[in-house]
């Protein structure tokens, strides 16, 4: 299973959110590059990076900070947040990521998401399926749909999408554990593979998703409040 840190941007600086919320912002770093090189030291493979300006403004914000963490480390990034034109998705990869996270245009544009699915390829474009109470919700939490997320994720995996990061939006930043119910219907009801982000607290959370089948896990505000040990952390990678 792949063991994923986040670093989620606003103004440049690495922050965290609970629940979404823009007004919980909380500054953990104003260096990024700081945080990652840190990561990347520790030997972590993957970074999970949100522009969550780009997310609210429904255009692509810190491409400066993607670009930065990319030229000066060797992290398999991928990038979400504002990712709405293939503008958007070209600067994306022209600035570095490896992967793209596309949720809001899925689910509003299901076209273009089948579109870039074929110009890029599956293993490029990450399907964001962030939901509150099984509803999928776009544009940084901001507004949400009636689409439940488990025939939202069937419905894109019929089209070709081969990962699917899954955000309970109730669970994020509230360091009390993921959604293991959700995640085991999802993975007994679709073939996706499934990148857990969300509430994950503990390692042990971390080794009931690999269990699970999970092919990947997204630790955040654990990391940056210290509830997961870093090295304990990257001894799993």
């Amino acid at each position: 299973m792949r063991i994923i840190p986040a670093i989620d941007i606003i103004d440049g600086k690495c922050v965290r959110l609970t629940r979404g919320d823009y007004a919980t912002r909380k500054i953990y770093n104003e260096n990024p590059l700081e945080i990652a090189k840190t990561f990347e030291d520790m030997g972590f493979q993957y970074l999970h990076l949100v522009d969550l300006d780009g997310a609210k403004a429904k255009q692509i914000v810190n491409y400066r900070t993607l670009e930065m963490l990319a030229a000066k480390t060797n992290l398999h990034i991928d990038f979400g947040g504002g990712v709405k034109s293939e503008e958007d998705i070209r600067m994306v990869f022209e600035r570095g990521a490896k992967q793209a996270t596309v949720g809001s245009i899925a689910a509003q544009n299901p076209l273009l998401m089948l579109e870039w699915i074929e110009k890029y390829g599956a293993g490029k474009i990450i399907l964001g399926a962030d939901c509150q109470k099984r509803k999928i919700a776009t544009n940084g939490w901001l507004e949400h749909s009636n689409i439940d997320v488990v025939s939202f994720i069937q419905a894109n995996e019929s089209k070709g999408a081969k990962y699917s990061i899954v955000t309970d939006i109730d669970k994020d930043g509230m360091l009390s554990g993921p959604s293991f119910e959700l995640y085991k219907e999802i993975l007994s009801e679709t073939k996706i593979s499934l990148i857990a982000s969300g509430g994950i607290t503990t390692i042990e959370d971390i080794r009931l998703l690999k269990e699970m089948g999970c092919e990947g896990a997204i630790i955040g505000k654990a990391i940056y409040e210290g509830t997961i040990n870093l090295k304990e952390l990257s001894d799993l990678c």
